[in-house]
């Protein structure tokens, strides 16, 4: 409810006289400000509201996305075949020094779409990475990457991430019979 005053002049200090006349428009105008801004208030709110009603729909759907991901990688990983074969130690009771009995060598393959991963731990011996890595290429692998550490004075620690090529046909226990067999003629 606005009130108004009789229609009559006074001063301002600011802009000198006003009329009862405009003083009640400006006073009229109040109210529609306080419904503008209200109004505005309400608009910028919903506009807010509508900002995060979309982030979290966008949330939403990345851990949908991510869900789906999960499955497809567990699924690659229960296909990926791990094999490892550790061979038989012999023994001599004739050795007199613990330096020079042999441990068995450690191979392990793992497979997973075009590439193959080969770890490799056997006996330090002259031109043994040669023989593996010839090997390998035999097997139609393309090597990717060779990481070798020499394991003490007497072992080698051989990591090979290998690709398929088109002709590569053999399956992770060929590849680790094959890898041991040239170990065991090296010997």
């Amino acid at each position: 409810m606005t009130k108004t005053f009789p229609d009559r002049r006074f001063n301002c200090d600011t802009c000198g006289n006003h009329t009862t006349q405009s003083l009640n428009k400006e006073i009229g105008s109040i109210p529609r400000a306080y419904e503008t801004v209200s109004a505005t208030s309400l608009s910028y709110r919903s506009l807010r509201m509508d900002k995060e009603i979309s982030a979290l729909e966008k949330a939403i759907r990345y851990m949908e996305y991510l869900q789906k991901r999960v499955k497809i990688l567990e699924e690659q990983a229960r296909k990926a075949e791990i094999v490892t074969k550790n061979s038989q130690v012999v023994v001599d009771d004739n050795v007199s020094s613990s330096t020079e009995l042999q441990q068995p060598p450690t191979i392990k393959a793992s497979e997973c779409g075009k590439n193959v991963l080969l770890r490799i731990h056997c006996e330090k011996r002259e031109g043994i990475l040669v023989k593996i890595l010839d090997e390998v290429e035999k097997l139609n692998l393309g090597i990717v990457n060779t990481n070798v550490v020499s394991f003490g004075s007497l072992s080698l620690e051989v990591s090979i991430t290998a690709e398929k090529e088109k002709e590569f046909s053999a399956t992770v226990n060929e590849i680790v019979k094959s890898v041991d067999d040239v170990l065991q003629s090296a010997a």
